[in-house]
């Protein structure tokens, strides 16, 4: 389930406590002998005089939670349980576009009423998995608090740091783009969006599946054109959802909630799926 980058690291870092490489595909950057912090997140929680701020986002952008949400919720615990920030990120704004990762087609846009309804059933069922009540474990972002601020020059400035080339390099839109689908041009503003998350919260590392590699990555390019020190990004398993053919989501509804009951999803699952 490793990749190759990865297998690399555990083995040369043999101090890798269990807690962060249980369940993880690959962190990047990966310099597994570098004393560089900036390269090397064992070596950054090592050194660092403080907690580190892990982030993670999920956008509203239906009723419930899925088994595929809680492999990344449950690894922001485990950063909680070691000592460091969970920064759990309600994206209350990108989630009026939706996430074009994976997707063939444009996402139907959201109101804010459904929005604001949905994050508020997600902050209860992710309350059993996460610790809310532990001192300066959790926080909890919208981010229409720095989205909906956005002036067009500062959009601009963000659109300045990528080339279009660069957005049809990323999975899902070059597919569109060879099949002559419909591209439009606010779904290029997700990924800085999603980005820019990572600058207004000064966070040290993304969690996420694999398919959020792309997202990730702009995050630290869009660190380092703000001076500030580029996250890590830690990637885990796409589950599968219950048609065994894409990954679980609420969009296409093949997802098993997390609030479900216990007969529901075992009709649902004939046994576990990973991408």
């Amino acid at each position: 389930m490793a990749t190759e980058t990865f297998e690399n690291l555990t083995n040369n870092q043999s101090a890798a406590p269990d807690w962060l490489t249980r369940g993880t595909v690959e962190i990047f950057p990966d310099q597994p002998s570098s004393t560089d912090p900036h390269e090397n997140l064992l070596v950054r929680i090592e050194r660092s005089d403080r907690p580190l701020r892990v982030k993670l986002g999920i956008d509203p952008t239906g009723a419930d939670i899925h088994l595929g949400h809680s492999i990344p919720v449950r690894k922001l615990r485990a950063f909680q349980d070691a000592g460091h920030t969970a920064v759990l990120i309600l994206g209350d704004f990108t989630a009026r576009i939706g996430d074009p990762t994976g997707k063939s087609e444009v996402r139907k846009q959201l109101t804010t009423e459904q929005v604001q309804a949905n994050a508020e059933t997600y902050l209860q069922q992710v309350r059993p998995i996460l610790d809310f009540d532990t001192p300066n474990r959790l926080e909890v972002r919208y981010n229409s608090e720095w989205l909906a601020k956005l002036d067009l020059a500062k959009i601009l400035e963000l659109l300045t740091t990528m080339t279009v080339g660069q957005m049809l390099a990323k999975e899902g839109f070059s597919e569109r783009y060879t099949k002559e689908s419909p591209i439009f041009l606010h779904e290029f503003l997700y990924p800085l969006m999603q980005g820019y998350d990572s600058v207004a919260v000064q966070a040290d590392v993304e969690l996420g599946g694999t398919d959020q590699k792309f997202n990730i990555a702009v995050g630290r390019d869009l660190q380092r054109h703000f001076g500030l020190v580029p996250q890590f990004g830690l990637l885990m398993p796409v589950l599968l959802g219950t048609d065994g053919v894409q990954k679980m989501s609420k969009s296409l509804g093949n997802y098993v909630g997390l609030t479900e009951d216990a007969l529901t999803m075992y009709s649902k699952l004939e046994k576990p799926r990973i991408a």
